[in-house]
């Protein structure tokens, strides 16, 4: 599995709340694009169906304000099959 995937679902698929909200962010259609902010990673919606998951360090005070190491794209239906698997095996309550 991608790298930036992994250490999504490590880092952010951590807790009932964490998996609820981001799963409303995906599945909204009301949410044409944009972004919705974890604690380290950010799924950026391109579209309904297409998505772009990227690790993003900030630094306030620096010249560079905003760094992403790293970046996947990936279709709707499959990061959603990802996510849920992963919940699944933490023992959350799936919502889809």
């Amino acid at each position: 599995m991608d790298k930036v995937i992994n250490g999504f679902l490590e880092t952010e698929i951590k807790d009932q709340d964490f998996y609820d909200g981001i799963i409303d962010f995906i599945t909204n259609n009301n949410i044409r694009n944009g972004e919705y902010e974890c604690n380290e990673y950010v799924i950026k919606k391109m579209d309904h169906t297409n998505f772009i998951i990227f690790l993003e360090y900030t630094f306030p005070d620096d010249k560079n304000p905003r760094i992403i190491p790293g970046s996947t794209s990936i279709y709707r239906d499959d990061l959603m099959k990802i996510i849920n698997e992963f919940a699944k095996k933490q023992g959350f309550q799936m919502n889809i």
